[in-house]
């Protein structure tokens, strides 16, 4: 990645990929059979995550009547992004993190055992940490392309020795080396030393922004903040921009650097599957659906309507587009709270709501808000939450907890409350009660509907409207007097519901933007039709597509709350970032409140049409009322930088105005409003947390350093003192120490330190992810920030290398005349092990073919387990590829076709000339190049190997005009070695031996000779772009 430049260089790359295929794993009915629905789409500087999100979507046969929605999947790459971005604000400073200091092996270790901790995540279902994960490493090796000489050395395609362990990293500058010589003034486009250009050796710059020190001779990364490239050899070699010491080879780094990131991928795609690839991703079309659940003796009724609820709901969804990426499941009693259930498979969390049972809870509080808090530190972001009980909390000591966890997952949390309206029964909400889950429901954007437990079945359409795709907030407002509130509908919307919680006294008038007016005494009017269980009334609008600005006057003296809220694809997305400009110019994500009369930036998107064109954005807090209008500047399609100056104190929600031009456009509404759902509070608290590490080891403890400051104003209060009880508190319920409280003495510049703990208990799962939230909160209770901090628990992976597949057998009684094809069959048998050492085959599962395939195990002469696959076909379909997958997330593929028999084809190009035998020869290189084809019928060449010989060997693809693959080898060795034996096998198994020899001064030129040598290989490791969620990766690389 890109930053101290490459991505603000290189914005919406221009890329063609001729044929884009989007994939979606089918339902093991089919076998684990990939359907693939082939669309074409061009790549180029237009392309926008819109268009990504609708041909990856077209995977659905069927997406008719659907209102879809690319919310999830913009705020998962951009939840990616900020975690690429970390790495140049909390690892500015570690060598390895960007190939810097000539660090090659620490940063390919960084991303394979990065990759390696991504497989995890994937196969525990913890697809919210791989992504941070992938964010993380994408810097790292983005960064390889744009800091070292990979492009000067005439490279055009990736090192993909970078994510592939098991192979050496070659042709390193040693450590002693001279590397660079000083520019010639500010031109640095010859400052590499002929030796290293001379022998193919891979250097990369020095970087400080703190001192000037560097081994002698060694390159500089470059740039104003980088003091190594004031000592010579001064000047740099980055190129990060075009501006850049190798600014003129920027654009050239940055198409390695998508390219590499497109292989890394693919790698991920192969270990996962297709539909965990895009759950991955956050290609999904519905957020996860979590119940938090009171099972107390009492609550058999309402236990009973949430499985029902919910059965109906997953049996209309499974399958679809619109199923839920996870389910979970929180039960609470008293004093036990959980465990929760977390799984991605339907009938699992059907299983756990039958399994609940009543019992217990002899009194009237209950642990409600210990389930809501594990159910927020439980689920992903955004998740919508619904909580049954019908007592009080008895834990209300954590409600400021519970808000903070609202506030930093963004989760949308609605209270279903039972016999709050009865005072005969012994359990009851009280007032009070009921007044903190209204306050907690209104921080995140939710609902609190009290109704009985008879007509509990009337309201829990509510779960139905929240989870629908493409469900936006209009507006939403609480207030305790009479109001008129006003909010624009326009013509995206469809299934606008309005919905008023409050006493049964309320009233209320609902006029259209034509004038059009209906009461609280209609049931069915001409605007709406209406509902009133319990404390909720719904309007669902007819559909008369009166678009404009709607009024609804409420009267009421008592707490109630309205809430518009309808389908359509245009909504938006915000985070609290901050901005820096030096040593990098960027701006970086912010998890805490905003500070009180400080200012504050957020960045902005607008997601559903590629012409929504954002016009206000607005803090509103309606206790003032105040609103504060915020500065929009443009990012060009990407966003806006919205920077709000000295917001007061208040609770705030987001609201956002804006159009596309085109009244008569379903997609991109003339005018349209929206409103995020989590409300937004100011703090005179800065709470800051940083560690350079994003793992936890099984077993180990980390330490945690945390700053609380006192602010005033935006910034430190150096008089100010006081003390602030502090609290950390993470999802999986590890280990954790604390201090109870931080003290600010008068004297300390209005600042404490101090440290939190983490442990991981020994026999944790790899890839569990863990959320680690800390909270100071003032004496007197009404002001707190936090700091929140991710790790995945994760070890160093021993086993590097990839399964082997080897090719025993192939049958075939093929037909010549295709037409006779159905009646034949072919059977192709390969052996696959991991190695003695090795941690054994995990899967075999079929990538493309629709034959049938069995698998036995055999042991081999070495004690090393062997597992025999055997595919057999119609000759209709005479290509089978295997992907193979080994406990720890190695994979390799295993390739076959019945009418491949043939070797590829060695061509030689050319073969330079070393001096006489006579002569010294350590002082002089010698050249061999070949091209190697398996025509435009075969299986393609799987490697280019070297099987004799003791020099460098490169490689890289072109495509010749009819469409034929050519693997250029290039290799280069002293002239004290004049021989070299190359191997090149395609991806069915069979090999050609290609041998070159050096021309010596006297004599003649030899012919290239070639021995071929048909048999049985590991199959390959082909990357093929043909799954449209690469596009996601271009718009991430492209971003920075």
């Amino acid at each position: 990645m890109l930053t101290r430049g490459l991505g603000r260089g290189n914005t919406h790359r221009a890329i063609y990929l001729g044929r884009l295929e989007c994939s979606h794993g089918e339902a093991e009915a089919v076998q684990n059979r990939t359907a693939l629905f082939s669309m074409s789409i061009e790549i180029d500087d237009k392309l926008t995550i819109e268009q990504v999100h609708e041909a990856c979507s077209s995977y659905s046969s069927d997406t008719s009547g659907l209102m879809l929605s690319s919310h999830l999947f913009t705020e998962s790459l951009w939840n990616m992004h900020f975690r690429n971005g970390l790495v140049d604000s909390d690892f500015l400073l570690i060598a390895a993190r960007h190939f810097d200091n000539e660090a090659f092996r620490e940063g390919r270790n960084i991303i394979t055992q990065g990759v390696f901790n991504v497989k995890a995540n994937v196969r525990t279902d913890n697809f919210m940490t791989g992504r941070l994960i992938l964010g993380y490493i994408f810097q790292t090796l983005q960064d390889f392309y744009s800091h070292s000489n990979w492009v000067e050395l005439g490279n055009t395609a990736p090192y993909k020795v970078l994510i592939e362990p098991d192979q050496p990293l070659e042709n390193l500058a040693g450590p002693i080396m001279p590397t660079c010589r000083n520019c010639n003034g500010d031109n640095c486009d010859d400052n590499l030393v002929s030796n290293v250009l001379l022998l193919k050796r891979l250097t990369s710059g020095y970087f400080s922004p703190f001192s000037s020190e560097k081994p002698r001779g060694k390159c500089s990364h470059g740039g104003d903040f980088d003091l190594t490239s004031l000592r010579d050899p001064v000047g740099g070699i980055n190129k990060e921009h075009v501006k850049s010491r190798h600014g003129s080879l920027h654009f050239q780094a940055a198409n390695l650097a998508v390219n590499a990131t497109m292989q890394l991928l693919e790698d991920i795609r192969l270990a996962g599957g297709d539909k965990n690839f895009l759950r991955l991703m956050g290609l999904s079309h519905s957020s996860a659906l979590c119940f938090v659940i009171d099972t107390t003796r009492s609550m058999g009724a309402e236990i009973n309507e949430a499985r029902r609820v919910t059965f109906e709901l997953i049996d209309r969804r499974n399958g679809t587009l619109l199923e839920p990426p996870a389910y979970i499941l929180v039960p609470f009693n008293d004093p036990d709270v959980g465990p929760p259930l977390i799984t991605t498979d339907a009938d699992t969390f059907k299983e756990g709501l039958n399994e609940l049972t009543p019992n217990g809870g002899g009194d009237n509080p209950e642990m409600s808000l210990s389930g809501l808090q594990l159910a927020l530190t439980t689920a992903p972001s955004s998740t919508e939450i619904f909580v049954f009980t019908d007592a009080s909390a008895k834990d209300v000591h954590l409600k400021s907890t519970i808000t903070a966890l609202i506030e930093s997952t963004k989760s949308v949390v609605t209270f279903l409350l039972t016999e709050t309206l009865s005072s005969r029964r012994k359990r009851v909400v009280t007032q009070e009660g009921a007044q903190l889950y209204r306050d907690l429901a209104r921080a995140s954007g939710g609902q609190t509907i009290e109704v009985s437990k008879r007509d509990l079945p009337m309201v829990t359409n509510v779960i139905q409207d929240s989870t629908d795709s493409a469900t936006v907030t209009v507006f939403q407002e609480m207030s305790s007097q009479p109001e008129t509130f006003s909010f624009t509908l326009d013509s995206s919307l469809r299934n606008i519901i309005i919905s008023i919680t409050g006493k049964s006294s309320l009233t209320f008038i609902l006029t259209s933007s034509t004038g059009v007016s209906q009461n609280s005494g209609e049931s069915s009017g001409s605007l709406a039709s209406s509902t009133s269980t319990g404390n909720l009334r719904q309007l669902r609008l007819n559909d008369i597509n009166e678009t404009g600005l709607w009024e609804i006057s409420i009267d009421s003296n008592d707490h109630y709350s309205f809430k518009v809220t309808g389908q359509s694809p245009v909504n938006f997305i915000y985070y609290h970032v901050e901005e820096s400009e030096a040593p990098v110019a960027d701006f970086f994500l912010k998890e805490a409140r905003p500070l009180t009369g400080g200012n504050a930036t957020i960045f902005v998107t607008a997601t559903g049409s590629d012409s929504v064109n954002v016009t206000e954005v607005t803090l509103y807090d309606s206790s003032g009322p105040t609103a504060v209008n915020g500065i929009l500047q443009s990012l060009g399609t990407t966003g806006f930088l919205v920077t709000f100056n000295e917001i007061p104190a208040g609770d705030f929600v987001v609201r956002l105005r804006g159009g596309g031009g085109d009244s008569s456009s379903q997609s991109t509404p003339s005018m349209f409003q929206r409103q995020a759902p989590t409300r937004i509070r100011t703090s005179n608290i800065a709470v800051i947390a940083q560690v350079n590490i994003t793992n936890i080891e099984p077993g180990s403890t980390i330490s945690i350093p945390f700053t609380v400051t006192i602010m005033t104003g935006g910034v430190p209060d150096e008089t100010a003192n006081g003390t602030f009880t502090m609290r950390a508190i993470n999802n999986r319920n590890f280990i954790s120490s604390s201090p109870v409280s931080v003290t600010i003495e008068a004297d300390s510049g209005g600042k404490a330190n101090d440290t939190v703990t983490l442990t991981a208990p020994a026999n944790v799962t790899l890839g569990t992810d863990v959320t680690l939230t800390i909270v100071a909160e003032n004496e007197d209770e009404t002001d707190l920030n936090f700091a929140v901090l991710r790790f995945s628990v994760g070890a160093e992976v021993d086993d590097i290398t990839r399964p082997v597949c080897r090719v025993v057998r192939k049958f075939a009684n093929c037909p010549a005349d295709l037409s006779r094809c159905g009646s034949s069959q072919w059977m192709w048998v390969a052996q696959v092990t991991d190695g003695v050492d090795g941690t054994g085959i995990d899967s075999i599962v079929i990538r493309e073919g629709t034959g049938m395939l069995r698998t036995r195990t055999l042991v081999g002469e070495g004690g090393e387990i062997i597992t025999e696959a055997s595919y057999q076909a119609s000759c209709c379909e005479d290509r089978v590829e295997l992907s193979v997958l080994d406990n720890v997330g190695n994979v390799a593929l295993c390739m076959g076709r019945v009418s491949d028999v043939l070797p590829p084809m060695c061509q030689k190009v050319r073969t330079s000339t070393c001096p006489s035998s006579s002569s010294p020869c350590n002082s002089s290189q010698w050249v061999f190049v070949v091209n190697v084809s398996d025509s435009i019928n075969g299986v393609g060449v799987d490697n280019v190997t070297i099987r004799a010989g003791n020099g460098t060997l490169n490689t890289t693809t072109v495509v010749r005009p009819g469409g034929e693959n050519i693997t250029v080898a290039s290799y280069q060795a002293s002239c004290c070695e004049d021989r070299v034996h190359l191997s090149a096998m395609d991806k069915a198994g069979n090999e050609v031996i290609c041998i070159g020899q050096a021309i010596r001064e006297s004599t003649t030129v030899a012919p290239l000779t070639t021995t071929t040598n048909i048999f049985t290989g590991n199959g390959g490791h082909a990357f093929r772009t043909s799954h449209c969620l690469w596009i996601n990766l271009v718009s991430l690389a492209l971003w920075r």
